[in-house]
């Protein structure tokens, strides 16, 4: 692939993951938070359904494989984006963005705890730059609010689900995995909606634009580019991009929200970045552990 061609591509994939932390935001207005995220998987796991059974792609046949595909669901849809639609309620999306994509440097933590893998020191390094980053950022904030422990939960439940996505992704169809997990997700969603909050979602031309956009741009194509990336190219180079995802959080929730950008921000957000660059990229060539989404089969 071109190296234009592959930079345009890296800059749309991460502005749309960036970009649904400002969106999610503003169709709060129209829903309640765990509701909005429950139909926003749910109508992007029946689309993805639909595509990979025309497909024909091979789907799970144990009851065991299922179960797992349920697990993952819980973590990586339920838990991960029912965490950040609740965070955005009381603090901004540019906060968010930056607690929920601390994730890989918590990948190379729970990953060395739990399962013994080992990882470089430059890996090492850039953990250690990103939870300094966290604190400087979290320094800059006067009051505490609950959306900062729901943000900082929404990156422990997706480092989790990569975990067990790098152990048992092997034995699934990526595609098929990916459209059953957020199809799975979003109903235990919307049920949670039902049991936990008082479920609201108005109806007009701007919310459905919103749950559109939600469900097709920033989860199907985002997820398409993606994984087009990683299998065109070196998926230890492009995951170290997953940097550029916050960074599009921010701005973007600059840019739709006006939301004020502290100094505190800036300097937190640049540690965080360059230990984000550190634990996902590959300096000597070897495959390296990627922190952020399952292997391409």
């Amino acid at each position: 692939m071109k190296k234009y061609s592959f930079f345009t591509l890296i800059i749309l994939t991460t502005v749309l993951m960036g970009s649904s932390f400002a969106i999610g935001k503003i169709g709060l207005d129209y829903s309640s938070p765990l509701l909005l995220a429950g139909l926003r998987f749910f109508l992007a796991g029946c689309i993805m359904s639909v595509i990979v059974l025309v497909q024909k792609r091979p789907h799970p046949s144990a009851i065991k494989d299922w179960g797992r595909v349920i697990i993952i669901g819980s973590l990586q849809t339920a838990g991960v984006m029912g965490c950040i639609f609740i965070s955005l309620r009381t603090i901004s999306a540019s906060e968010s963005s930056i607690l929920t994509f601390m994730n890989p440097l918590l990948v190379i933590i729970f990953g060395t705890i739990f399962m013994g893998n080992r990882y470089k020191w430059y890996q090492w390094s850039g953990v250690i730059l990103g939870f300094l980053g966290v604190g400087i950022t979290l320094g800059g904030i006067n009051d505490f609010r609950i959306g900062l422990v729901f943000g900082a939960f929404a990156a422990i439940f997706w480092a989790l689900s990569t975990l067990l996505v790098s152990r048992w992704g092997a034995d699934f169809n990526t595609w098929v995995l990916s459209a059953y997990q957020m199809l799975f997700g979003g109903c235990i969603l919307i049920i949670l909606s039902l049991l936990l909050e008082e479920p609201f979602f108005y109806i007009n031309k701007h919310s459905l634009c919103i749950l559109l956009w939600l469900s097709i741009m920033s989860s199907i194509v985002q997820f398409a580019v993606w994984y087009f990336l990683l299998q065109k190219g070196d998926p230890g180079k492009t995951s170290s991009y997953l940097f550029l995802a916050p960074f599009f959080g921010v701005l973007t929730g600059n840019v739709l929200l006006n939301e004020h950008i502290s100094y505190s921000l800036i300097a937190g957000g640049t540690f965080i970045l360059i230990g984000i660059y550190l634990v996902n990229n590959n300096f000597k060539k070897k495959t390296i552990f990627d922190t952020s989404y399952p292997k391409i089969d």
